[in-house]
């Protein structure tokens, strides 16, 4: 006869959540080390991110030059450029790059074994490895950034408050796990074809217009009038509408909302993606 035994159980279970703990931390740890062994590589490309804005702020300098107070959908000239400053910012945490190419690179050389043979789940795994490559993004881009900033301050806009930004760095955190969710779910799609590149590009030409990051979507809405029902915008355009004011304070509660369902949704079709790919995959070799 099996005794139950009423303490153990609260053990397994702390034990286990001590052990997924520790393994995240050590795949965060090992990112961490693997992103700042080509530290130079790394902070070089991170300062040639910045280049683009410069051009940015010069073309709708161009454009604003002849009507200082002129409004183009509700954007002055220093709404416009506060706005490609916060975008940058919200891109660097939105964007994956390399993310769907390692994955369906994976699928193909058959290196995705090594996720089904071990105890650890490969878009957990890929997550992490995300997260610590964003903090060495920002550890070396925080210098940058901000000087960058500093010498656009009067175009900034002025602080709104603690509930404000609360809703600013929520929708920043989720648009890091909507960019990862598209991209990995994207990777995913190699479990059926061989080839993803096209649908990669056409996803990256899609992203930069559709989330904003070239121009305010209300400069689209008009000819586009499906935009604001796209996951895209929560890439770039929420959370820098959302510090600039353009969302009024008593949508922000649905908008986030929306946002997090965004992320309930993706989440469950990269699992089933996963799942369903893995029970037609087949790898053969040692």
């Amino acid at each position: 006869m099996t005794v139950f035994d009423a303490h153990a159980m609260p053990t397994t279970i702390f034990g286990e959540i001590r052990a997924r703990v520790r393994l995240k931390w050590l795949i965060l740890r090992t990112a961490i080390e693997e992103r700042l062994t080509y530290r130079a590589d790394f902070a070089f490309s991170t300062l040639v991110r910045f280049l683009p804005i410069v051009t940015q702020i010069f073309l709708w300098s161009a454009i604003f030059q002849n009507a200082a107070g002129r409004s183009i959908q509700g954007y002055k000239f220093s709404e416009m450029v506060a706005y490609y400053l916060l975008v940058m910012l919200t891109r660097a945490f939105s964007s994956m790059p390399g993310l769907s190419t390692g994955i369906a690179g994976s699928i193909a050389d058959g290196s995705i074994r090594k996720y089904l043979i071990q105890p650890v789940d490969m878009l957990d795994h890929l997550f992490w490895h995300r997260i610590a490559h964003k903090l060495v993004y920002y550890a070396v881009a925080t210098g940058p950034f901000a000087l960058v900033f500093w010498l656009c301050r009067e175009h900034l806009p002025a602080w709104q408050g603690w509930p404000l930004m609360l809703a600013f760095s929520s929708s920043l955190l989720m648009s890091f796990a909507i960019g990862f969710l598209i991209e990995a779910l994207i990777g995913l799609v190699a479990f059926w074809f061989l080839e993803v590149s096209s649908l990669i590009f056409i996803y990256m030409m899609l992203s930069y217009f559709l989330s904003g990051h070239m121009i305010p979507l209300e400069l689209l809405s008009k000819w586009i009038p499906f935009v604001d029902y796209l996951p895209f915008r929560y890439l770039a355009y929420t959370p820098t509408a959302i510090l600039l004011g353009k969302i009024p304070a008593e949508h922000l509660p649905a908008e986030l909302l929306i946002q997090a369902g965004w992320i309930a949704g993706l989440f469950g079709l990269n699992r089933y993606a996963f799942n369903r790919g893995v029970l037609r995959y087949s790898a053969f070799g040692g």
